[in-house]
């Protein structure tokens, strides 16, 4: 039987979350982060400065494209979505230090982080149910 301390370690070393990603970016950590959602999705909004690799192009794409010792996180659109997790899976296949971010671009949105579309990049109104507008900074 797994010990619980080492399931919720695992956890966090496997997982993370719009606004560790975030602050991580704030602090200056390089992180490669990757959408894997559809060319149509993408091209709806995405996490701003995000590399759009669909999870069925990694295997081929990845090693050409992003350093094999690059810290990579990997979201698809929401948590009713398991193509960050086919993401994730095809990144640790290959090697890579990789982690899913928890939520996906819908919490990324909802929380008031940088949206980029054919517009640029934008914020869209944090949802008070998910992020704390009075808090939240806009970075």
């Amino acid at each position: 039987m797994i010990d619980r301390t080492d399931y919720f370690a695992a956890r966090l070393a496997y997982e993370t979350d719009p606004s560790d990603v975030h602050a991580d970016r704030a602090a200056g950590r390089p992180l490669v982060v990757v959408d894997v959602r559809s060319t149509e999705a993408w091209a709806q909004g995405r996490v701003a400065e995000a590399v759009h690799m669909h999870h069925s192009e990694i295997a081929d794409r990845a090693p050409r494209e992003i350093p094999r010792d690059a810290d990579v996180v990997v979201y698809c659109w929401s948590p009713g979505c398991n193509g960050g997790v086919r993401g994730a899976l095809e990144f640790a296949r290959l090697g890579y230090r990789v982690r899913e971010m928890i939520g996906g671009f819908e919490y990324w949105v909802r929380e008031g982080y940088p949206v980029e579309d054919a517009e640029g990049v934008h914020h869209r109104p944090i949802d008070p149910l998910t992020g704390i507008p009075r808090i939240r900074t806009r970075a």
